[in-house]
């Protein structure tokens, strides 16, 4: 954004909360509030009329609710945005909603007769994401996806293939990965290699998005567990928070998933840089490691280790991705052999694993 401040819009349904955002965002010398919106109907008027670089966003309001909200303003004026989600069970169906529909990032919303104490300790989180959003790239996409993509290039009648044996795919992504991953799993085929998948989430939100994914997808797709075998048409989420994930070979010549407690690595655990160190060693030349959106670097080191072993690796294309730090990293280390478009991954990484 350079020495331009960066301006906010904060929408939420609750004068406390915007009370509390306004005077926490507004005591940072590179954010200016452009405005406080109460609904979804006040904030399309302030939207149209000030033209912020990000919104905040509450996910559960009347009226409208935040993913309708932000379905409607991707598709005409899309703007980077951060979601204030609660706990809640449904809080957290709608957060993976919006983030499909290309929300950046979210921070959890503190409830109850503790919301004016927990709210400004979120501060200091919610302002780093609201800067990593003002650098992200969002599109008008058709369908409100939010997501940039060449739609000739979506992957439409990608058939069965004869898989090679004793393949693994490893894939990490972070920032703008939930709505990138939601895009290209459904195009693999229910016969494609297994993969695993590390994506930079909260523990408690993985198991609904691997659950969410299920059910668009044609492979099988679940959060992963200590000792899961890697098989043919699964797709094994790692986790969130609390330990790494790593692809190990067994006995018998196949894979599973082992998961251990560990400092974090690249600030994150799991770590993108565990998985694919991980599948270096296990797989070397059967292993295809792909890298997506995504702020930092995790990822970029072990991409490179399994380039090295032999594995075919793939990195995301700067114009198609939210944030470009992670692919950018890999890139620049000299670990991608080949650098595609969002929507062309699945169509690469199953011509690295056929016969």
């Amino acid at each position: 954004m350079g020495s331009r401040k960066i301006r906010v819009l904060v929408v939420d349904d609750s004068a406390l909360v915007r009370k509390l955002l306004i005077t926490g965002l507004g005591a940072d010398p590179e954010i200016e509030l452009v405005g406080a919106a109460a609904d979804a109907y006040e904030a399309r008027d302030m939207l149209v009329k000030h033209r912020p670089d990000v919104i905040t966003l509450d996910v559960e309001m009347p009226r409208m609710d935040g993913v309708t909200f932000l379905g409607l303003y991707m598709d005409v004026l899309p703007t980077p945005t951060v979601m204030l989600s609660s706990l809640t069970a449904a809080g957290k169906e709608i957060t993976l909603r919006a983030l499909e529909a290309g929300a950046v990032d979210f921070v959890h919303k503190p409830g109850g007769a503790d919301l004016g104490n927990d709210l400004p300790r979120l501060m200091a989180p919610l302002i780093e994401k609201i800067k990593a959003a003002a650098g992200a790239q969002v599109y008008r996409q058709p369908g409100g996806l939010g997501v940039s993509g060449d739609a000739s290039s979506n992957p439409e009648h990608l058939g069965s293939h004869h898989v090679s044996e004793q393949m693994v795919i490893g894939v990490g992504a972070s920032t703008g990965g939930v709505a990138a991953l939601s895009r290209i799993i459904p195009f693999f085929p229910a016969d494609t290699h297994g993969m695993v998948v590390v994506e930079h989430m909260p523990g408690d939100f993985t198991k609904s998005f691997a659950k969410r994914l299920d059910t668009l997808s044609q492979m099988a797709v679940r959060e992963a567990e200590n000792g899961d075998p890697v098989r043919c048409g699964q797709v094994l989420i790692a986790p969130g928070d609390n330990c790494h994930c790593e692809v190990v070979k067994t006995p018998e010549g196949g894979y599973r998933v082992a998961l251990s407690e560990g400092e974090p690595v690249n600030y994150q655990r799991p770590s993108v840089d565990v998985l694919f160190a991980s599948l270096a060693k296990s797989a070397k030349q059967s292993g295809v490691g792909v890298i997506m959106t995504g702020m930092g670097s995790d990822g970029a080191e072990g991409l490179l280790k399994m380039r090295h072993a032999g594995a075919h690796t793939i990195g995301q294309n700067e114009g198609s991705s939210v944030v470009y730090g992670m692919p950018r990293a890999a890139s620049k280390l000299g670990a991608v052999c080949e650098e595609v478009d969002l929507m062309q991954i699945p169509a690469r990484v199953l011509a690295a694993t056929v016969d």
